[in-house]
């Protein structure tokens, strides 16, 4: 999240880099080419500028977004300052009263002027939930924007990929009701229907309807949104979507009118959860249900990718949701057809050096390759698991660590980039290769060379 820092005084810029980083990129405009020199020697990104012209901040990329932090001058010019700052379009304006200055620029007169800028005091800099207000707030008025832009549609797409899995379910769910649509306004869909067990349950039970919709359809929608997932997936079916919302690596090759990538969160839902906070919405039980089971889900209940803001979205929708639904939906974790994966892998699988590989052979559905990497990764000794099958004359190869060692996203880049898509977190990662761009790259493979291969993929990354 950007924020600018409107300032002339050393002490305050440091203290605001101390206190707002990493949680906010932070730059400052100063009006010496001298202080912008002093501060970028300790680290800070300065731009110079007189902060009374609009032109100063369209230069330094100001947008809606944008969390405008202004020291009060005093009686210098605050006025001018702030209507600049206005009419280049920001609108999450605070103005900071500093130990030198206490709000004597900022008075009665002001404050009703502008009646959307909000006082600061120095000591709330370093108060925890003003970090939560400011996120809030870019956060805020992000939401506020794609609301605009989707609500004069009359058919609108919650796109989601192929096989959607709980987070999918839930943030469509969940985006739906931040758009204040229905099931008939704006669909949920997806190239290929739920199939997993589990999954399949999920939508039973809380009654989720995703529809089948064809790269054919796409132009009949007046308002595209992708969650949990990025345009590349489809394969330049959507070249051009209206809103992305996803926690996966941002990818490129697509334009997006708006979108909200968080890598470093555990899953969509707690995106999705922070919207739905932002603006206050209240959040149904059904809703909460859906996101509180999908952030187990993803995050293995927080045994692997988690974030801080996934143990507070968490938090937020325990006492909202259904507990015994929740249970119910866990009930189909297991199952005979899962378990036959688990034997194959057994049966042709390897372990060595703390790194279990397998080749699983044709696979009916692909969801049974990351259960069984999944599955793998609780054994004793094992830290790394990569496991392999083929769905439809496509490889697909999933990968789990522990979290703490090497990227597992780098892993597939590194040996799956250049013949088919691939990326990931550290701790889990996919590769998805045509199985013919496979074997002119690493040969005609029998099954158990697929085994020994992959082993000497891994062997080779984690040792360099």
């Amino acid at each position: 999240m950007k924020c600018l820092a409107v300032c002339q005084d050393d002490a305050v810029a440091r203290t605001l880099h101390q206190a707002l980083t990493p949680t906010f990129e932070l730059n400052c405009l100063v009006d010496t080419r001298p202080l912008a020199r002093r501060l970028q020697d300790v680290g800070l990104h300065c731009i110079v500028g007189d902060p009374r012209r609009i032109d100063t901040y369209v230069k330094a990329d100001v947008t809606p977004e944008t969390c405008i932090i202004i020291e009060d001058p005093g009686k210098r010019g605050l006025k001018r300052i702030l209507s600049a700052v206005q009419d280049a379009g920001a609108t999450l304006i605070y103005v900071l009263g500093t130990p030198h200055h206490l709000h004597r620029g900022w008075n009665d007169e002001l404050r009703a002027e502008f009646s959307d800028v909000t006082a600061l005091e120095f000591a709330e800099l370093f108060s925890g939930p003003l970090l939560i207000e400011l996120s809030r707030s870019t956060t805020r008025a992000k939401v506020h924007q794609y609301q605009r832009y989707f609500a004069n549609a009359d058919r609108v797409l919650i796109l989601l990929h192929n096989d959607p899995d709980p987070d999918a379910l839930a943030s469509a769910l969940a985006l739906r009701t931040v758009l204040r649509r229905t099931k008939a306004t704006a669909i949920i869909g997806a190239l290929d229907g739920v199939t997993r067990p589990e999954n399949l349950r999920m939508a039973n039970l809380l009654d989720i309807h995703v529809e089948r919709v064809t790269p054919d359809a796409f132009v009949h929608f007046d308002r595209i949104a992708t969650v949990d997932v990025q345009p590349h997936y489809f394969n330049r079916a959507l070249p051009r979507v209206d809103l992305v919302i996803d926690h996966h690596p941002e990818q490129s090759g697509y334009t997006a009118v708006y979108k909200d990538i968080r890598a470093d969160y555990g899953s969509t839902s707690t995106i999705l959860t922070e919207h739905l906070r932002a603006i206050d919405v209240t959040i149904s039980e059904r809703t909460a249900t859906a996101m509180l089971y999908a952030i187990k889900s993803d995050t293995l209940f927080f045994a692997r990718h988690t974030n801080r803001v996934d143990l507070d979205a968490f938090s937020h929708l325990y006492p909202l949701a259904n507990p015994t639904m929740v249970r119910k939906m866990e009930g189909a974790e297991i199952t005979l057809e899962r378990m036959e994966y688990v034997r194959r892998a057994i049966e042709h699988g390897t372990l060595s050096d703390q790194v279990f590989t397998a080749f699983l052979g044709t696979s009916s559905r692909e969801d049974f390759i990351p259960y069984t990497a999944d599955f793998f990764l609780q054994l004793e000794d094992v830290k790394w698991t990569v496991i392999a099958g083929i769905v439809d004359d496509t490889l697909i190869v999933s990968v789990r660590n522990l979290g703490y060692s090497r990227n597992a996203g780098e892993f597939v880049r590194r040996s799956f980039a250049d013949i088919g898509t691939a990326g990931g977190h550290r701790a889990m990662a996919k590769a998805v290769v045509p199985i013919g761009r496979f074997k002119e790259k690493f040969g005609n493979l029998e099954n158990t060379e697929v085994s020994k291969k992959l082993k000497e993929l891994i062997d080779s990354f984690l040792k360099n």
